[in-house]
């Protein structure tokens, strides 16, 4: 039980960790600062600091060929999920952005069926319809007088797609390494994706003069690197270097069912932080969806706590 309440605590402050990335990007956007400046200060931040981590770490275990070409590739989508993590929050509440990379819970199922090639159980597709309420209650769908940017919500389900592949590397490739060896080669991999997109969007449009590109996320400015010492360094603390070290801890203890319900803790820190910090909106009506997503994260893992 002390191994399984350490998961559960580890595992709990990477969850909230993430949930607060919403509403600093969010206050970082208002400052200025593009998508590609936030994704890139997060990552390089975050690569600095763990390649010193491991420096200190004593890796008895070496990383092989084939680990390192697995962690990198599967590393990749953490970098898919935070460019299009932050460019849902750009046209989104963060409170509704986080909303949308929860549809990871059923996304998962999903992953998981095809894989296993396996029907879901009736727990799990009635998972998902709660999921999907939640959804339509915690985004205020229903409101018809709210106008919602159709980008924002793509971006946001394509980044829980991401996510869920995400969730599914961290445990299942290279277990047998350190959490700050695997979360290195993860981040990595991650950081590949987000230096192309700061390339492509940002860095040479700018060098290039590209006035001719017309895109909502293609800036024609300079890069800002004062974005390193200010934002940056709380995007890569609580969004690239705590967040994988402590689910990589975490999980090997609580196991994956009880595990993916303490890692939702994020949804009601995502939306509390908004609240007090961004002052967004959030309805009764909203909280009750918030409410049921949570449930049906339970409802997915009930077998796997029953028989621990």
């Amino acid at each position: 039980m002390n191994s399984t309440l350490k998961g559960i605590i580890l595992v709990a402050l990477g969850a909230s960790s993430y949930g607060m990335l919403a509403s600093f990007v969010k206050m970082a956007y208002k400052q200025g600062f593009t998508t590609a400046e936030v994704t890139f200060s997060q990552f390089f931040l975050a690569i600095l600091c763990l390649l010193v981590v491991n420096l200190f770490i004593n890796n008895t275990k070496k990383a092989t060929k084939s680990d390192v070409i697995k962690l990198l590739t599967s590393g990749t989508s953490m970098g898919f999920t935070s460019v299009l993590y932050y460019l849902c929050v750009k046209y989104l509440h963060a409170s509704i952005a986080v909303v949308l990379l929860m549809q990871s819970v059923w996304i998962g199922v999903l992953i998981e069926a095809f894989i296993a090639k396996k029907m879901p159980t009736f727990s799990k597709f009635a998972a998902v319809v709660f999921v999907l309420l939640g959804t339509v209650l915690a985004t205020n769908l229903l409101n018809n007088e709210i106008i919602y940017d159709f980008k924002g919500f793509l971006f946001g389900f394509l980044a829980a797609i991401s996510f869920s592949i995400t969730l599914y590397s961290t445990n299942s490739i290279a277990k047998e390494l350190n959490a700050y060896k695997r979360s290195l080669f993860m981040l990595l991999g991650g950081g590949i994706i987000v230096l192309l997109f700061s390339l492509l969007t940002q860095i040479l449009p700018s060098y290039l003069n590209m006035q001719l590109i017309a895109s909502d996320f293609i800036a024609l400015k300079t890069f800002d690197f004062s974005i390193l010492y200010t934002w940056g360094i709380l995007l890569s603390v609580f969004g690239t270097v705590l967040p994988p070290i402590l689910l990589n801890k975490g999980f090997p203890l609580t196991g994956v069912g009880l595990g993916s319900i303490v890692s939702a803790v994020e949804l009601p820190v995502s939306v509390t932080f908004a609240f007090i910090f961004l002052q967004e909106q959030v309805l009764f009506s909203q909280w009750i969806g918030i409410a049921i997503i949570l449930a049906a994260v339970l409802l997915i893992n009930w077998n796997l706590i029953r028989t621990k």
